[in-house]
């Protein structure tokens, strides 16, 4: 595995980064081991002042984060500086709650007392996407290392320099060695960190396929495990629902990002009586996106993260169309220099078209007509993901009656926000398992340990 620097914008390639060897790779398990050690028995209150410490350096330098991030995986300027802001919020959430949510929890046994209490558990191997090279790696430094854990990241191979910058930033902030550490290594060496004794628990977010083998190595040594995988979240319109408001969170939510999200919006399921509006203006919205430098804070689509992601992408539009999609807007490659998609609209995608059942992590839409509200649950529960979902209805009680019949982790009625450290984030199915952020977040990697008095004699 190449670790490189490749601008999608023009192609060029910045920096090129050498793996670590075995010998160094060990070297950074044993000091992360070490660190560990010291770091489990320090106070909430000593852990509070490196990571609020790494959360008000990351709002001090948004600029100098957010420019990495454009430059190595073509995310807009001002979507960057979005995520800087939002994962320097996450680690400060952690600093300043992690002692609460952690906090002995009184138990009511008929006899004696109890109480359940919460201890880190050891090195954490965290494998990181590169479609939030930040957000990414602060929702799990946020609360596992607050939670008394040390980390070691596998980050992806086309962002390094953020994954360097990331870990600067805990040096940066006081952290001892061996606290947070960014391990460009190979899948082979990975499976050997997953493998080592010293490594307690494994997160990943990424592919379904990645998943399933991560998840299965750390399950062979019986090591506790998340995953958050892919999705392709229903966007249900119902046919009270106010355009005026819905369109824009319809072309949000599949454009964030360059679609390149995993909660993104990917089939958008619209009542037969208000289709035929809501089409028309969700074209003409996605028709006003302009390509261009996503450095430049005027552009309004950037490229996507890579070359080969794009054409990946090109070849899934190609083969739902041999299946018998119909394309009603883009679907195919923009012809300039840099890794540019058309904004694209899927419809007639069929039960039988393998389209059906995937994932388009890039800009395309899959357009669905429905007759009624009990159809549109049935076709968003037909899915193998289950991760996000979104209803737009005038009707709140409506919408919460709909939210609750999807089978997803997550709902969202009239908006698609997540971005709050408060909210789990997590979904079912092939999405996954687990939760990041809020309580649930820091619970995945520590020992929930039961503590009872009861001055009783043994039984005779």
């Amino acid at each position: 595995m190449s670790y490189q620097s490749i601008n999608p914008y023009n192609g060029k390639t910045l920096k090129t980064f050498d793996r670590l060897t075995d010998n160094q790779l060990e070297v950074k398990l044993a000091t992360a081991a070490t660190c560990f050690e010291t770091w489990k028995n320090k106070t909430y209150a000593e852990r509070t002042v490196i990571v609020a410490k790494a959360a008000a350096l990351m709002h001090a330098h948004v600029d100098d984060f957010a420019k990495l991030a454009t430059l190595e995986m073509g995310k807009r300027i001002d979507e960057a500086r979005g995520e800087v802001n939002f994962s320097g919020n996450i680690l400060d959430y952690y600093a300043k709650n992690a002692a609460s949510f952690l906090a002995p929890v009184k138990l009511n046994p008929a006899h004696g007392e109890a109480h359940m209490e919460s201890s880190p558990i050891g090195i954490v191997f965290c494998v990181e996407p590169w479609n939030f090279p930040f957000y990414q790696l602060a929702r799990v430094a946020g609360p596992h290392l607050m939670a008394g854990n040390v980390i070691v990241v596998k980050h992806s191979s086309n962002v390094p320099q953020c994954a360097m910058a990331f870990e600067k930033l805990w040096i940066d902030a006081g952290a001892p060695a061996g606290l947070y550490t960014n391990l460009f290594i190979s899948h082979e060496q990975s499976n050997h960190v997953i493998d080592d004794p010293r490594v307690k628990g494994v997160a990943l977010t990424g592919s379904v396929e990645a998943g399933r083998k991560v998840a299965a190595r750390a399950g062979q040594t019986l090591k506790p495990s998340s995953m958050e995988l892919g999705g392709s979240d229903a966007f249900i319109v119902l046919d009270d629902a106010d355009l005026e408001k819905t369109i824009p969170w319809a072309v949000w939510g599949r454009m964030y990002n360059q679609g390149q999200t995993c909660c993104a919006s990917k089939r958008f399921i619209v009542l037969d009586s208000i289709a035929d509006k809501f089409l028309e203006k969700f074209q003409a919205a996605l028709a006003l996106q302009r390509p261009g430098d996503p450095m430049d804070e005027k552009t309004t689509k950037g490229p996507m993260s890579q070359e080969v992601a794009l054409l990946d992408l090109l070849k899934q539009v190609d083969g739902a169309v041999a299946h018998g999609a119909k394309v009603l807007m883009g679907g195919k490659r923009i012809e300039r220099p840099g890794s540019f998609m058309e904004t694209t609209i899927l419809a007639d995608v069929s039960p039988k078209n393998p389209a059906f059942r995937q994932e388009f992590f890039g800009p395309v839409a899959m357009f669905f007509r429905v007759k009624n509200e009990d159809e549109a649950i049935a076709l968003a529960n037909d899915s193998d993901f289950g991760l996000g979902g979104s209803v737009f209805t005038k009707d709140l009680e409506r919408g919460k009656r709909v939210a609750s019949r999807v089978n997803t982790g997550m709902m969202f009625i009239n908006n698609i926000d997540w971005t709050d450290a408060e909210l789990p984030f997590g979904g079912v199915k092939d999405s996954g398992y687990g939760r990041e952020l809020g309580d649930m977040g820091i619970q995945q990697f520590v020992n929930k340990k039961l503590v009872r008095v009861n001055a009783i004699d043994a039984p005779a």
